[in-house]
C-alpha cells in the first residue's frame, strides 16, 4: 500500500476528528431534547395575568356555569431532535405537606374532567414551539368558587403540571380553621383546613407564653402554601430556642384575603427528658443497691445453720434457777 501523501493524511485526520466530534454531540443533543422541553401557558392566550418574565405563570379562566372557556398551551423544544409530549387534564389538590399535586389519569371529577385538549399527544420538531388549543366546559351544575386543575405534560420520564385556576361565577366564601396545635421538641405542629370555596394565600403569626412571661413573638408572614378549597394540610413551624423546662401555651393566628381568619392554642409541659431519665435511673440504681445491702446485713445477723434459735428463760424458769441456788 503506497504511503499517504500530506494532503491525504490531513484529509483522513479531518474525517476522524469529525466522526469523534459528531458522535458524542448527537447523543448529548438527544438527551437534552428529552429533558429540556418546557410546557407553559402560551403568551398569546386569552388570560391577562402575567409573571415577572412577561409570561403567565398559570392559566386563569373565569366563567359562569354553562360557559365554554378556551386557551392555548405552549410546548417548546430547544433540542436538536424532535420530542413527543403526552398531554392530559387533571384535578389539583394539596398534598399532606401543602405541596401542589395533581390527580392520576382517572381520578379527576372537576376541572380535569371538564378540560379537553385539541390533541393528547404532540410531537414538537427541534428548536420549535408548538401551541395546543384546549377548552374547559363548565357544567351547568358546577358550584361557584375556585376549581383548581392542571394540564399534565409527560415525556422522557419527566412530568410537568401547568396550573389551571378556574373560577366559576357566583358567591365565594373564604373560611379556614387552625387545628391540632402541638409542640414536639423544637417544632410547632399544626393543621390548616380550607372550609370555603376559594383558594387561600395564608399569613401566619405565632406567639408562645410560659410561666414567667413571653417566650416567642413572630409577626404575621406569608406562608409558601396556597390552600385549595376543601383541603387539609399539616404544617410545622421551627422553634429553635424553645425552653427546656417550662409550661407553655402556643398561640397561632392565620389570616387570608377575603376576611378569613382563625386562631388556635396548644399547651404543653416541656421537660428535659434526658437529664430526668438519667436521674431516675441513678435513683433506681441507688435504691436497688440499698435494698441489697439491707438484705445482706439481715443475712449476716442470722445464727449459723444447725445452731437453732437462742431461747431466753421465762420468769418461772428464772425463779427455779434462783431457788436451786439458795439451797
Amino acid at each position: 500500500m503506497p504511503p499517504l501523501t500530506g494532503h491525504a493524511a490531513r484529509a483522513v485526520l479531518a474525517v476522524l476528528l469529525c466522526a469523534f466530534a459528531v458522535t458524542p454531540a448527537t447523543a448529548a443533543d438527544r438527551a437534552d431534547s428529552a429533558t429540556d422541553w418546557t410546557a407553559r401557558p402560551a403568551t398569546s392566550g386569552l388570560g391577562t395575568r402575567t409573571g415577572d418574565d412577561g409570561g403567565r405563570p398559570y392559566f386563569y379562566l373565569e366563567g359562569v356555569p354553562g360557559t365554554v372557556l378556551q386557551d392555548r398551551l405552549a410546548v417548546t423544544n430547544p433540542g436538536r431532535t424532535p420530542v413527543t409530549v403526552r398531554l392530559r387534564g387533571a384535578d389539583a389538590y394539596n398534598a399532606e405537606d401543602g405541596e401542589f399535586a395533581v390527580r392520576g389519569s382517572k381520578g379527576s371529577t372537576g376541572t380535569g374532567a371538564w378540560l379537553r385538549l385539541a390533541a393528547d399527544r404532540v410531537t414538537v420538531p427541534a428548536r420549535t414551539r408548538a401551541e395546543v388549543p384546549f377548552s374547559v366546559t363548565v357544567p351547568t351544575s358546577a358550584p361557584p368558587g375556585d376549581h383548581p386543575g392542571a394540564i399534565v405534560a409527560e415525556s422522557g420520564g419527566r412530568s410537568v403540571g401547568v396550573r389551571v385556576h378556574l373560577r366559576v361565577g357566583g358567591p365565594t366564601l373564604a373560611a379556614l380553621t387552625v387545628e391540632d396545635v402541638t409542640v414536639s421538641g423544637r417544632t410547632i405542629h399544626y393543621t390548616l383546613v380550607n372550609r370555603g370555596n376559594a383558594a387561600l394565600a395564608l399569613r401566619l403569626a405565632v406567639g408562645a407564653d410560659g410561666v414567667f412571661g413571653t417566650l416567642l413573638r413572630r409577626e404575621a408572614r406569608t406562608l409558601p402554601v396556597e390552600l385549595l378549597p376543601g383541603q387539609r394540610v399539616k404544617l410545622t413551624e421551627p422553634w429553635r430556642d424553645a425552653p427546656a423546662l417550662d409550661s407553655v401555651t402556643v398561640r397561632l393566628r392565620v389570616t387570608a384575603a377575603g376576611g378569613a381568619h382563625s386562631e388556635a392554642t396548644g399547651s404543653v409541659v416541656l421537660v428535659p427528658w434526658a437529664p430526668v431519665t438519667v436521674g431516675v435511673l441513678l435513683f433506681l440504681t441507688a435504691a436497688a443497691a440499698a435494698a441489697c445491702a439491707y438484705r445482706l446485713r439481715r443475712r449476716q445477723r442470722r445464727p449459723p445453720d444447725g445452731a437453732g434459735p437462742v431461747s431466753r428463760p421465762t420468769s418461772d424458769e428464772r425463779h427455779l434457777v434462783k431457788a436451786g441456788a439458795d439451797r
